[in-house]
């Protein structure tokens, strides 16, 4: 049976392959600390790709649908019934586990507190620089469940509920500022986040 026949089994494999590579590397030098970093990781690259798929790819394939519905298009119902809320489902969660493994790992490291406090407002060091990456992503979760997926569901008709061709396009312009924000701040929160062990570009 080929695991790569379903996404179940592709994840299942990738996930032994790895263990397999850290068992034969590490020589029993293991650091707890690396499996929550390591699932940290996973979470969020699924959460910003989540994130750059639709501003980059679903956001301008939906508005193109939408414009060639008239000319016998198929318009956007395929993308707003079938891919939109598997992918907000990913989207969603992945943001929650991304923000409480990065806690974790702060946890983990004994700097917590001073990330989250830039070092008690010291603004110095790098427990400071993830510490920025940390509240950006803070911001970022606020805005995935308080902003991007209430009206999501108010868009695509997912709450049950009936909404008026106002209330729609007023969540339309939310959730789109919301999403664009998160993607406009995943980038300088990307940068605290590999900063931190690498270093600032200047």
């Amino acid at each position: 049976m080929n695991p790569l026949k379903s996404i179940t089994g592709t994840i299942v494999s990738g996930i032994v392959l790895a263990l397999i590579f850290a068992f034969a590397m590490s020589n029993g030098q293991g650091n707890p600390i690396e499996w929550t970093v390591w699932f940290h990781v996973i979470v969020g690259i699924t959460w910003i790709g989540l994130l750059y798929y639709f501003n980059f790819v679903q956001v301008p394939a939906v508005g193109a649908a939408l414009s060639e519905k008239d000319k016998g298009g198929p318009g956007p119902a395929a993308i707003n019934k079938y891919v939109a809320p598997r992918a907000l489902l990913w989207f969603r969660w992945s943001a929650l586990l991304t923000w409480l493994s990065g806690a974790a790992a702060l946890g983990k490291l004994g700097i917590f507190n001073e990330a989250f406090t830039f070092e008690n407002f010291s603004f110095s060091g790098s427990a400071s620089v993830i510490g920025m990456g940390a509240w950006l992503g803070t911001i970022m979760l606020f805005n995935v469940w308080v902003l991007i997926w209430p009206n999501q569901k108010k868009i695509l008709g997912l709450d049950g509920k009936e909404h008026s061709a106002e209330e729609i396009a007023g969540a339309k312009t939310v959730a789109l500022m919301a999403s664009r924000t998160n993607t406009l701040l995943s980038i300088p929160m990307l940068l605290g986040m590999t900063a931190f062990a690498h270093g600032l570009p200047f």
